[in-house]
């Protein structure tokens, strides 16, 4: 027996039984993969801009827990990077394009102590990259900052 036939015999809820587990087992990352490639962002590199914190842009980030989405002089057509001033008042930087399924919804998030968050698929990270559930094994990119006056710069 063929397998068309073998699946028509068991019926369209066996047959889904029996093969949606091996499709899902079979995908490319560690959780459900429904963004299609053609839609999945490259992840930023070669990152090196400033950010003047008193323009209005910037305003967010005078707030702890605040953040902006800023384009970087890499892909300036994209937005594709969280800065954030943490709880603490430190700033953080990370991609917003997550590492699970390439998404651009990264966002900073205050609960936790601060984290990162896609809302994508709920992919959690602490704010050095590290995931903090099982979305996903791959660590979020982050970038460093340093700041110099009123002026914030974030690079590799």
């Amino acid at each position: 027996m063929e397998r068309k036939q073998f699946l028509r015999s068991l019926g369209a809820g066996a047959a889904f039984a029996l093969i949606f587990p091996c499709t899902q087992s079979c995908s490319k990352s560690d959780g459900g993969d429904d963004v299609p490639e053609g839609d999945r962002k490259e992840i930023p590199s070669g990152v090196d801009f400033t950010i003047d914190l008193t323009a209005n842009e910037a305003a967010p980030l005078a707030n702890n827990g605040g953040f902006i989405l800023v384009k970087s002089n890499v892909s300036p057509s994209l937005t594709d990077i969280v800065v954030a001033k943490n709880l603490e008042g430190n700033f953080v930087a990370a991609s917003q394009i997550c590492s699970h399924q390439q998404t651009d919804n990264v966002r900073f998030r205050s609960e936790d102590g601060g984290i990162f968050n896609c809302s994508t698929h709920g992919a959690r990270f602490d704010q050095n990259g590290n995931p903090l559930n099982s979305i996903t094994n791959n660590p979020l990119k982050i970038f460093n900052t340093a700041l110099s006056g009123d002026i914030l710069r974030i690079f590799e």
